[in-house]
């Protein structure tokens, strides 16, 4: 008989027995829904509503993906998601020499306070969580900003955005920017929206980015919680309470298309994760140990052959994230292998959440495999194996010299190595792909809709430019050096002075580049930009 195996290399028997769970004890490793260690999810759900059905948004200028975002709302979207583009990302204006062939492509241009404005303009902010894929400060500061512009309260808002110091220089968007200055920017806003934005999760470890780079569930959940937990030292080490800032950490995690591994994964997660903080960092809140789960299906999943294949996969991945009670999903629908998502991809996106929430009843029974013995003994050695690996890291010693000695991206690249090659020689099969093909001249389902262009944004290239040239200088320039002075001090919380320039009218980019000249770098690590303060 062939040995089958989990997408994460863990060995898997044809039959489990009462035997593969004798030692499992309900009220230590289980519980109900809503107590400790929350295996079973972090609160029991009753009734519809059972997840937030969302659909990542972002094309063009702020308010082109203003209007998706209305659209999707229209359509019953009950949570915002948005992301900005690669420029964005990297921290670079889209006038920016290199960023304006690639301005508003794979996500939406934030390059000042206006277009967070243009963004926001008429959504409900207020009563709606609004989730970012955003660099962090720059993302905490322009909804802050606009929200106060808007006359919201910022007490009142809820969503999230992105918070990975990390990873990002090694496997997705580099901004150039020395380690202790990353994480400084990463707690910086998570201090700020602890006492700002309460209701706002300014702590999401986002370990979909990384895992979609070929990681295995193991490999993921290691990585995010090495970094979770240096965060919460750090956020310790300023003298907040563990309980101040705990409640508001949340993961984003990758769902692939293992079925039963990916419930298994969030499921040792939460468990892991309630351990570590009554255990480890002593929290006393049970908020603080119920940590929020959402989910974006995985793109690597999808496949540029045979793209209705895709909604397949996104349909079994969106289960399993239904079945393993996460509080937001995000699918990915056909297009991903091609694009971020289409009006079209985001409907069916959309109605897929809609119809598993309305027709199947998936969500009338909180943690339905629960007491399984597959998934309980798949649960238990997903948790060890995630733990190994985290005790494995951490013996490597500071995290500064670990990231710069290019552990984090040795692991990072092996995989994406090793997920190509299993492609390549048939271990990990792929319909369309390694098996049952078919002709490129007779693939054509969906491939019309699927291959339609982004074309690059000019008008926010030139929106940006033309506000560079009204701006008051002078004003400008004193917010820059303003910034400046606070990033060459330890102390200061640099989202403020972020809010500032913005409210100034300096830029993400002019901002971004005064802090690396703080801290010894390049304004522009292109060196095809100078900067507005000289030094």
């Amino acid at each position: 008989m062939t040995e089958q195996f989990t997408q994460a290399g863990i060995p898997l028997k044809p039959l489990y027995k009462p035997e593969d769970i004798a030692d499992l004890d309900y009220d230590t490793q289980l519980a109900d829904p809503g107590q400790y260690p929350f295996t079973r999810g972090n609160r029991l759900k009753t009734g519809k509503g059972a997840w937030i059905h969302r659909e990542l948004s972002g094309e063009g200028d702020p308010s082109i993906s203003n209007q998706q975002i209305k659209n999707l709302i229209a359509m019953g979207q009950t949570g915002m998601d948005v992301i900005g583009d690669s420029p964005t990302q990297g921290l670079m204006d889209a006038d920016h020499p290199i960023a304006e062939k690639t301005a508003g492509t794979q996500g939406t241009s934030l390059c000042r306070q206006q277009d967070y404005n243009d963004l926001f303009n008429g959504l409900p902010i207020d009563s709606m969580s609004t989730s970012m894929s955003l660099p962090p400060s720059f993302g905490v500061a322009g909804l802050f900003t606009a929200a106060e512009d808007m006359g919201v309260d910022p007490a009142v808002l809820r969503g999230s955005v992105v918070n990975g110091p990390f990873y990002g220089e090694e496997c997705s968007y580099a901004i150039h920017m020395p380690f202790k200055l990353r994480v400084r920017l990463g707690t910086d806003a998570i201090e700020f929206a602890t006492k700002k934005m309460p209701k706002f999760h300014a702590f999401l470890e986002d370990t979909y980015f990384i895992a979609d780079a070929g990681l295995n569930i193991v490999e993921e959940m290691a990585l995010g919680f090495v970094e979770v937990r240096h965060l919460t030292r750090e956020l310790l080490s300023r003298g907040l309470d563990i309980d101040d800032f705990a409640p508001r950490i949340a993961f984003l995690v990758d769902c692939r298309m293992d079925f039963f591994e990916a419930i298994a994964q969030i499921r040792a997660t939460r468990r892991l994760y309630a351990r570590m903080m009554k255990e480890e960092f002593n929290a006393k809140d049970p908020r603080s140990l119920a940590v929020n789960i959402a989910s974006h299906t995985s793109g690597l999943s999808m496949t540029a052959q045979q793209p209705i294949n895709n909604v397949v996969r996104g349909t079994v991945e969106a289960m399993a994230l239904a079945l393993s009670g996460v509080q937001a999903m995000e699918i990915s629908t056909f297009d991903e292998a091609y694009r971020t998502p289409s009006k079209e991809a985001h409907e069916v996106g959309l109605r897929t959440q809609q119809i598993l929430e309305l027709e199947t009843n998936v969500s009338a029974v909180n943690d339905p495999f629960g007491g399984s013995y597959f998934i309980e003994s798949l649960t238990n050695e997903v948790e060890t194996r995630i733990w190994d690996m985290v005790m494995e890291l951490e013996a490597h010693g500071d995290n500064e010299k670990v990231a710069d000695g290019g552990v984090f991206r040795n692991i990072i690249t092996n995989a994406a190595g090793r997920y190509a090659q299993e492609m390549a020689d048939g271990t990990l099969k792929k319909v369309g792909v390694n098996a049952f093909t078919v002709p490129e001249e007779e693939d054509k389902l969906l491939k019309e809709v699927t291959s339609t262009k982004i074309e690059p944004c000019t008008q926010q290239v030139e929106k940006i430019k033309e506000f560079r040239a009204s701006r008051n200088m002078d004003q400008v320039k004193q917010s820059l050096k303003d910034l400046h002075g606070m990033a060459s001090q330890e102390k200061p919380n640099l989202i403020y002075g972020i809010c500032d320039g913005y409210r100034a009218g300096a830029t993400m980019g002019e901002m971004a580049g005064v802090m690396r000249q703080a801290y010894g770098r390049p304004y522009d690590p292109y060196q095809m930009v100078t900067s507005p303060i000289g030094l």
